[in-house]
């Protein structure tokens, strides 16, 4: 599941190539807009929202997209040969004389009025990467529920916008609290801090073509990703879910699937058992 910072890329990476320009092609390969034409019509901008897409055109429309889990967008000079995967995965085209955009296996694609967008994008939280970044809203919607776990809470984009499995994993570790520990269990200064955190780490790396959270080139992440390798603090083996571990809540709406981060393979969960206090799968 890409995070905010990815996702910031991929819209800045589209709006270089599309804004500004006149479609010479538009193909939407899904059932619902196999006929809807944008050719004629200019691109006006491509802004990312949490993890959602909007690529707004001239005439009032926006294409929303969703990159989910495997989804991605590339974009390709004339000529150049199309290597995101085959042709059958390809959800949208979208080309003018000089790129062509090429969305792959969007499970989210939607095209709707611009002044409609709220419909698609207005259950999200502060955006962290956004100009409605709001600190004290973020740090209230975490807490608004002291029952629920802290992983829980962080991936709810309904509460902050853009922190995915990798994000919650690092926060975790970083305010030295198990995923699954309540977040009115949290000692009182740690919400602020912990959102603190996720601002400074997502803007640190929305220009960084690689990640990084512990400021190093190797190793770049404190725990996600690392298990059973030494905690870079303490030294005892970092820790895993498997896929069993996970919980899948039940089906939801588009909007609600997107902000809860249902899917059980986003809930595989690194953590170092010593330095982070709380529940874990295995017991208290």
């Amino acid at each position: 599941m890409p995070e905010g910072d990815t996702v910031h890329q991929a819209a800045r990476r589209l709006h270089s190539a599309l804004a500004g320009e006149i479609l010479t092609r538009s193909d939407l390969r899904v059932p619902k807009y196999a006929t809807a034409d944008l050719t004629g019509r200019t691109v006006l901008d491509v802004t990312p929202r949490g993890k959602h897409l909007l690529t707004r055109v001239e005439g009032g429309l926006t294409l929303h997209t969703h990159l989910r889990m495997d989804g991605s967008w590339k974009v390709y000079a004339p000529g150049e040969r199309w290597r995101g995967g085959p042709a059958h995965q390809i959800r949208a085209i979208l080309g003018n004389a000089h790129h062509t955009a090429v969305g792959y296996r969007l499970p989210v694609l939607e095209l709707l009025r611009t002044a409609d967008e709220d419909r698609a994008v207005g259950h999200l939280g502060p955006d962290l990467l956004g100009p409605d970044w709001d600190a004290d809203r973020a740090v209230r919607n975490l807490l608004a529920d002291p029952a629920r776990t802290l992983g829980e809470a962080l991936l709810d984009q309904r509460n902050l916008a853009g922190i995915g499995n990798v994000y919650k994993s690092e926060l975790c570790f970083l305010a030295r609290a198990t995923p699954w520990l309540p977040v009115g269990e949290l000692p009182e200064d740690v919400p602020v801090r912990l959102v603190a955190a996720a601002k400074r780490l997502l803007e640190a790396n929305r220009d960084r073509p690689d990640r990084t959270t512990t400021g190093r080139r190797d190793p770049h992440l404190y725990v996600y990703g690392r298990a059973p390798r030494p905690c870079l603090r303490c030294g005892t083996p970092i820790q895993v879910t498997d896929r069993s571990a996970a919980t899948t809540a039940p089906e939801t709406s588009a909007p609600e699937a997107s902000a809860r981060e249902t899917n059980a393979q986003d809930r595989i969960t690194y953590w170092c058992p010593t330095c982070q206090q709380g529940p874990t799968p295995a017991g208290p």
